[in-house]
């Protein structure tokens, strides 16, 4: 199966993480926008191959999500630290999800 198209995306976004560094609107902005965008990637690599990457949804995605939630109720004086906690856990989830489709290659 062709996976080149979502492999690309969910590199590009991990490229773009990784400049994230600090805790500021921008910044939240930005990962919002790539945690978006993986879900999406990741619920059409689901649908394509299942026994592949539904484990990846379900594990993986449900980890992020957490990381996001800690996020948003945690106090301000841990957003820095729940930030690189969901930034981590948001490219650790990229990271296995352009594995797994290299994988199947």
């Amino acid at each position: 199966m062709a996976y080149t198209k979502e492999r690309k995306k969910l590199e590009k976004l991990a490229e773009k993480i990784t400049s994230l560094q600090n805790y500021d609107d921008k910044s939240l902005a930005i990962i919002s926008d790539i945690y978006e965008q993986y879900s999406h990637t990741v619920r059409i690599l689901k649908n394509k191959a299942p026994e592949m990457f539904n484990e990846l949804y379900l594990n993986e995605l449900q980890q992020v999500k957490e990381h996001k939630r800690l996020l948003k109720v945690g106090e301000e004086e841990d957003r820095q630290i729940n930030f690189t906690n969901y930034k981590e856990a948001l490219l650790d989830a990229l990271t296995k999800t352009i594995q797994a489709g290299e994988d199947t290659v």
